[in-house]
């Protein structure tokens, strides 16, 4: 009998419970939920459950208070942490969610030592770090989502200018996840022509001002709450491409030595995902100004680090 992967997911709030939902329905493994609130859990995973009758995935789901019961996962998705209400900032975040996340893989990793880790929590670089220090893994097991969600944001935002399937595009950002994020257009295209050849410069420069901001845009709009389909899908397509060894080319923060010319740091660049995790980073040229958009980017990172101490 063939043993299915397995997948956890910690947090059973918006993200991490459409993520099981994603999940489930691409039957990409068992998927085990787990939160601190008692019956959230128990309760999301048993109405997922029931729904695969109708859907038609033959997947197990449980939701649990503890980690036992999650021990040898291939993946384990993070999404705990105190989500950003409006006027928040995502550093205001954290102090507590470094707290959060970092017991959080002390006890994933007793109980999954060969699991690859991704981070949803944020702010979404610095938690990648905390994660990567307190997990001794090694770098190609702990990667952050954050650029396949700011590209699909893009994405989305360049389709409905352009009028054309979301399919035919492909959008490129790079750098830390938040305002500093750096979209890069001559890498953007529709049906493999370049942006720059098909909207205006102001066009562009608005599609992209309004990637930066998505997350705050949808905090504003929903009051009580952040985004939780696009990111949830988002570390699914990443889990996906490890799990099937798809070794699909996604932008996702990972830890730098050297390349692009950052040390010691996660910062989003173009990731090859396979079954190893992280495959390979690719680099690119960049151009004097990206160059100097994306030091930007890591420095803010920086600071985060710096007032973690880590």
């Amino acid at each position: 009998m063939g043993v299915r992967n397995k997948i956890t997911v910690v947090g059973a709030g918006n993200v991490g419970a459409t993520a099981a939902h994603w999940l489930a329905a691409k039957e990409l493994g068992d998927v085990v939920l787990v939160d601190i609130v008692e019956g959230v859990p128990q309760g999301k995973s048993l109405d997922l459950a029931q729904a695969a009758p109708i859907e038609g995935f033959d997947v197990r789901l449980k939701g649990l208070n503890s980690y036992d019961g999650t021990e040898n996962s291939d993946v384990v998705i993070i999404t705990a942490g105190l989500p950003r209400k409006p006027g928040m900032s995502r550093d205001d975040l954290l102090k507590t969610n470094a707290e959060i996340v970092s017991k959080v893989v002390d006890e994933v990793v007793k109980r999954s030592p060969e699991a690859i880790l991704i981070i949803v929590s944020n702010p979404l670089d610095a938690m990648c770090q905390v994660a990567f220090r307190r997990s001794g893994f090694p770098k190609h097991r702990v990667i952050g989502m954050a650029g396949v969600l700011d590209s699909a944001r893009m994405r989305c935002f360049l389709a409905e200018a352009l009028d054309v399937s979301v399919e035919n595009v492909t959008a490129f950002v790079l750098g830390g996840h938040g305002d500093t994020m750096v979209p890069l257009p001559r890498f953007s295209t529709c049906a493999g022509i370049p942006i720059p050849e098909l909207l205006s410069q102001e066009q562009i420069d608005a599609i992209v001002k309004r990637t930066a901001g998505g997350g705050a845009e949808i905090v504003s709009l929903l009051k009580t709450g952040s985004a939780y389909y696009a990111p949830s899908a988002a570390a699914v397509e990443m889990t996906e491409s490890i799990l099937k060894d798809k070794k699909k080319i996604l932008p996702c923060a990972a830890y730098l030595e050297g390349e692009y010319g950052i040390n010691g740091l996660y910062v989003g660049v173009p990731c090859k995902l396979g079954a190893r995790g992280l495959e390979q980073i690719i680099e690119i040229n960049l151009l004097a100004e990206e160059r100097i958009a994306l030091q930007k980017s890591a420095a803010a990172v920086q600071e985060l680090i710096d007032v973690l101490g880590i």
